[in-house]
């Protein structure tokens, strides 16, 4: 018999918008690896993979502009709505669910 259970993905509280740099990302540790959340300079915020789809390199240390990143390691951008990479380049990086709250930001995983 097959086991049919799924597991649930939860809200997380991780950090106020404040602890986001304003153009720049924050690393939340989980056990599914690490996951960069980036502000960008309207206080929007995302969630990736902080792993880039080329080589690995870590998002979380590019350059945010718009609502995108650049990858330190070979200038991939990546949509940070998305995930998706912008042409010409393909590929993507999981995106993660966020919602603020009373200026706390939460994260599902």
């Amino acid at each position: 018999m097959k086991d049919w259970r799924i597991e649930m993905a939860e809200w997380k509280s991780i950090c106020t918008l404040e602890e986001i740099p304003r153009l720049g990302s924050r690393v939340v540790r989980s056990t599914s690896g690490d996951i960069a959340v980036f502000r960008t300079s309207t206080n929007e915020v995302f969630a990736l993979r902080d792993q880039c789809p080329h080589k690995g390199g870590p998002l979380s240390q590019g350059l945010v502009h718009g609502n995108q990143v650049t990858c330190p390691l070979h200038g991939w951008k990546l949509r940070l709505d998305s995930g998706e990479a912008v042409a010409p380049d393909q590929g993507c990086s999981r995106r993660y669910p966020v919602r603020i709250e009373s200026g706390t930001v939460f994260l599902q995983i």
